[in-house]
């Protein structure tokens, strides 16, 4: 299968069983913490607080990260990384397990967790294209975002299971493990032969800076789509973060083995789009295809703020989770293809901080109106106005240009 193709180069095979499997616990991790959250404090609130807590290190610090990543060894970077967090969610369960876990822990560890990120993200995008052929690109962007994707269908609906069963403690734990695996994974990867990167010696942190923002605006299709997903971020990511377990607790009367199915069933939508779009050396006309997408999952999301069925909303959850995959395999095969490859990790953390720069200001707001409006017309109101974002930067010739 052209899919597949990847998987007969043993590095990118590495990378991938590694991140699958850290994935997988990432997955486990998100369930257990958005019930314990809940369960803990009953807030919307304090929920779009962990993740603001979460995100807005990794956005300060998301340039530095990119700049680090082209001059540093990126394998390097990923191994740190993984150690540094999978000590960190070591430390959570084991308070967790004494019954000694209070939200300001998770609080300190939502900042690490942050912080590495910035630095993680950029370096995964980079490497991928350094240490696979350019025909395989295609294949392994699919796979990357297939083993996302098959982790968060099984990710929820085990780490429910584990909740309903052992506890949030157990959940923390395995996530814990799993980034342990994924640094012994990439350790083969230290002896391959890549480009030496420049380290500190010529490091020029505004100038290399001032570079990979002029390739960003250099190009209608990366600012717009830059501009657009940070705002649409707040209108969906919101919702699905935050208001999910609300919507499933307190507005159909559900357990956390139904959030976990919603969650199951969008991972599950976008492993169809990455299975299809695998299939494909090339798409024609990505721009029209890209916005169609996003246009299409921003009104799946409105429509959980319907009085509809729950078996209606997990339909929609597959349509959303389909569209989404599709406008991230997209975009990334189209960032890898028009950014040189010295310049990928700082264009890398400048897409990361303006998709995602207002993403905590989502959280906040989306916890706020859950609080006070409920979570049904946060999902409404955010995937209209998604929508109806999505459509206007169609109208740019540039978007409509890109083959």
């Amino acid at each position: 299968m052209a899919l597949l193709r990847s998987f007969a180069h043993r590095p990118f095979t590495l990378i991938w069983s590694g991140q699958t499997i850290s994935r997988l616990g990432d997955s486990l991790y998100r369930i257990a913490l958005s019930w314990w959250v809940l369960e803990k404090t009953g807030s919307a609130a304090i929920m779009g607080t962990v993740l603001i807590f979460s995100f807005t290190p990794m956005l300060i610090f998301s340039l530095i990260g990119g700049i680090a990543v082209d001059r540093f060894p990126r394998i390097r970077v990923m191994i740190l990384s993984d150690v540094l967090r999978g000590v960190t969610v070591l430390v959570v369960s084991l308070l967790a397990f004494a019954r000694l876990l209070e939200v300001w822990h998770i609080f300190t560890a939502s900042v690490v967790f942050g912080l590495v990120d910035a630095f993680f993200q950029p370096a995964y995008t980079a490497v991928v294209p350094e240490i696979t052929p350019r025909e395989l690109l295609p294949s392994a962007n699919s796979l990357t975002s297939l083993s996302m994707q098959l982790a968060n269908v099984a990710g929820p609906a085990v780490g429910a299971a584990l909740v309903s069963l052992g506890g949030t403690p157990l959940g923390f734990a395995i996530d814990s493990v799993s980034f342990f695996i994924s640094a012994a994974c990439l350790l083969p990867l230290l002896k391959l032969p890549l480009p030496p990167r420049g380290g500190m010696a010529n490091l020029r942190l505004l100038s290399d800076l001032k570079v990979g923002v002029k390739v960003v605006f250099g190009s209608p299709w990366l600012w717009i789509t830059i501009a657009l997903a940070a705002l649409s971020n707040v209108t969906l990511s919101g919702p699905m973060s935050v208001s999910a377990p609300f919507l499933i607790n307190d507005n159909l009367g559900r357990d956390v083995k139904a959030l976990g199915m919603v969650y199951s069933f969008s991972s599950a939508g976008s492993v169809l789009a990455a299975l299809w779009l695998g299939r494909y050396d090339r798409l024609r006309r990505r721009g029209v295809f890209l916005y169609l997408a996003w246009i299409a999952a921003s009104l799946a999301v409105a429509a959980f703020g319907l009085s509809i069925p729950f078996e209606a909303i997990l339909a929609a959850a597959v349509v959303q989770g389909a569209c989404i995959s599709a406008v991230g395999l997209i975009w990334i095969n189209t960032l890898q293809e028009m950014v040189p490859g010295d310049l990928l990790g700082r264009v890398s953390s400048i897409d990361n901080l303006g998709s995602f720069a207002l993403l905590p200001v989502g959280y906040a707001v989306a916890g706020l109106l859950t609080d006070q409006a409920g979570a049904p017309l946060v999902f409404l109101v955010g995937g209209l106005i998604s929508a109806g974002l999505t459509a206007i930067g169609l109208l740019h010739p540039a978007i409509r240009k890109v083959d």
